[in-house]
């Protein structure tokens, strides 16, 4: 198992670590940085502050209840929807490929691309504020027309966003 250090295209460090699990088997894996807990102590007390300024103005307790109701809602879906911390691509070479993202919620969500579904593997490029990022794509063939594309499936995207 090897594990090589990066930065994403914003600066964050990156992780990748490749293991082979057999002579048709290899997995790759991504893991960027866990959640800060200072971001999340500025951002909370940012809103805090807000709310406890709207309350004053306001003297209306709903606006803090809202605020904290509000702050927690948003931190979950942030947690369980949003913030990645680990992907990984499993490569079986005559079964497929088994796309895994694991959340900083503890969430996981597996897709299965058959190999009888991949056209081709390729490099894609993409311009985001003044940068050209380059990413890793699968093509997946279409059913109606076999040299034709169905889809582009982006892979280890927490390594472009980050």
């Amino acid at each position: 198992m090897a594990e090589r250090r990066y930065r994403s295209a914003s600066g964050a460090p990156l992780a990748l670590r490749c293991r082979q699990h057999s002579a048709s088997c290899r997995e790759l894996a991504v893991r960027c940085p866990r959640l800060q807990l200072r971001s999340l102590s500025a951002v909370t007390s940012a809103v805090w502050l807000a709310a406890y300024g709207l309350f004053v103005l306001c003297e209306n307790s709903v606006v803090l209840s809202a605020a904290i109701f509000l702050m927690l809602i948003g931190l979950i879906i942030y947690l369980h929807c949003v913030k990645i911390d680990q992907e990984s691509l499993l490569v079986i070479g005559s079964l497929g490929i088994q796309l895994t993202s694991s959340y900083a919620s503890g969430k996981e969500s597996t897709t299965f691309i058959e190999m009888s579904q991949v056209k081709d593997v390729v490099i894609n490029e993409a311009i985001h504020m003044q940068k050209v990022i380059y990413y890793l794509c699968i093509l997946l063939r279409d059913p109606q027309d076999p040299q034709g594309v169905s889809e582009v499936v982006p892979l280890f995207q927490v390594s472009v966003t980050e």
